[in-house]
């Protein structure tokens, strides 16, 4: 019997370089709080919990963030259903394999397509959204939200709703329409044109058929990597050759501009995609001169702008309106918040030049914690570790470094060779060259440590896993 529930799909994937340095390939902004205590992606979970209205959630993620993706999840209470992308190819395949996977339980499952890094002030204003476009959908419409517009932005696509649906709030759709120029774009809302944000709600059997229809190949690939899906722990793992066969293309043009059966619903629950450091500074609370902080600042005769600061580094400005500064343990970005949309522009520069800094934090995640360089040299590199309670380092060996641990909170289970040790606070304990070790945490609080590395080569592929509890070995 079909579900009455509303099945959320959240894609999270992509590399939020328009808010490096904050947000980077390595950790997205839809994982970081953004001037606030949760992530955009634990932000979505909370907006599609209430179990009167929506069933667990299907997760679309790339293979890099599964780990992260299955923390937020946990710590938000949520059980869901992770798929995982070998490679990401744009929107299409993404929904293609979501309506595939959740069709397959129910043909009519009612599916709400929402992007991971997306902000909602009204959440009850967004879920009476959801009920108001259920009918619709269930009747066989790709519903899309439109938002009434703020001001003639040029950074959104646009939708012409057509005439109303039959005793309904939705609207077909008359015509989708590209970012506009200023011009343009003010005409637009004169006009009545929504924005389009990217959400939609649709029957998963109504969606299938359109993919058939306008993109066989697309769908085929989606069938294909479905009926080779692979269990690796709590992870669904698409298959790779069946999904590169998948056109790289987003939902909208592959169906949303071609389908007979494309509906709007306007809607006013405070969206934005922050995609842009301007586009955040607007949707957060500002101080009396229009500034947004966070993290250690001081301002003088500063306004309107955004200054956010790594927790051990102090930013100061004076005298400057209108910019932001944003301040990273190993990067500085200072850009006007009229010129923040070339963000994007930087990073495409710093990766032409393989600076690091361009797509990885020093903070590097991994699913037991997380380890972050402090100082480095020509034969030494010193790293502080995080490791979560019950978390647990791959077995390994290095053929080029021997490592000495000091413990600074918590206690550490050290397996060396055949040896068992339990380090505390304080103590320490030396990892020699080509030693098999292991480091866990047993404990109840995180553990820390500060690692000091000696040898000829410190790169991590020098790293032979001999068994891990987390499959990478």
């Amino acid at each position: 019997m079909p579900s009455s529930l509303i099945t959320p799909v959240i894609i999270c994937g992509g590399s939020g370089t328009r808010l490096w340095p904050l947000s980077r390939e390595s950790q997205p902004k839809q994982f970081i709080p953004l001037g606030g205590e949760t992530s955009t992606f634990q932000q979505v979970l909370a907006r599609v919990a209430d179990p009167g209205i929506f069933a667990p959630p299907i997760v679309v993620t790339n293979t890099e963030f599964r780990f992260t993706v299955a923390d937020q999840l946990q710590r938000s209470g949520v059980k869901a259903d992770i798929i995982l992308e070998p490679i990401g190819r744009d929107s299409g395949p993404a929904i293609a394999v979501a309506a595939e996977f959740a069709g397959r339980r129910d043909r009519e499952a009612i599916l709400l397509v929402l992007a991971a890094d997306h902000i909602v002030h009204d959440t009850e204003a967004f879920r009476r959204s959801c009920q108001q476009a259920l009918a619709a959908a269930a009747q066989g419409h790709l519903v899309t939200f439109g938002l009434h517009p703020s001001g003639p932005a040029t950074s959104y696509g646009y939708i012409r709703p057509g005439a109303k649906l039959e005793d309904s709030a939705v609207h077909a759709v008359a015509a989708f329409v590209e970012k506009p120029d200023h011009e343009t774009a003010t005409r637009y809302v004169a006009e009545g044109y929504l924005w389009n944000c990217g959400n939609f709600l649709f029957r998963a059997d109504r969606m299938l058929e359109e993919l058939a229809q306008f993109e066989p190949q697309m769908l085929a690939a989606a069938q294909a990597s479905v009926d080779d899906i692979a269990h690796d722990l709590d992870f669904l793992r698409l298959p790779e050759k069946a999904f590169l066969q998948a056109p790289k293309k987003s939902i909208d043009y592959a169906v949303m501009e071609r389908t007979a059966h494309a509906a709007v619903l306007p809607v006013n629950f405070g969206w934005s995609d922050i995609g842009s450091w301007n586009a955040l500074w607007k949707e957060l609370a500002h101080d009396k001169d229009g500034n947004t902080t966070d993290g250690p600042t001081a301002l003088i005769d500063t306004h309107n702008s955004l200054v956010f600061s790594d927790e051990t580094i102090l930013t100061a400005v004076i005298g400057l309106d209108d910019i932001v500064v944003v301040t990273t343990s190993d990067a500085v970005l200072v850009v006007s918040k009229a010129k923040s949309e070339k963000v994007r522009e930087l990073v495409n520069q710093l990766k032409g030049t393989a600076r690091r800094e361009a797509t990885e934090h020093r903070r590097i995640h991994r699913p037991w914690g997380y380890y972050q360089g402090v100082d480095s040299g020509p034969r030494y590199q010193v790293k502080r570790i995080v490791v979560k309670p019950g978390g647990q380092l791959s077995l390994q060996k290095h053929h080029h470094r021997a490592e000495h641990w000091v413990v600074v909170k918590g206690t550490a289970q050290v397996v060396v060779n055949d040896t068992v040790n339990t380090v505390y606070e304080n103590e320490s304990i030396y990892v020699p060259l080509g030693s098999v070790h292991r480091l866990s945490n047993p404990g109840k609080i995180p553990l820390e440590l500060i690692e000091v590395q000696v040898g000829s080569y410190l790169g991590e592929d020098d790293i032979v896993r001999l068994d891990d509890i987390y499959k990478r070995a």
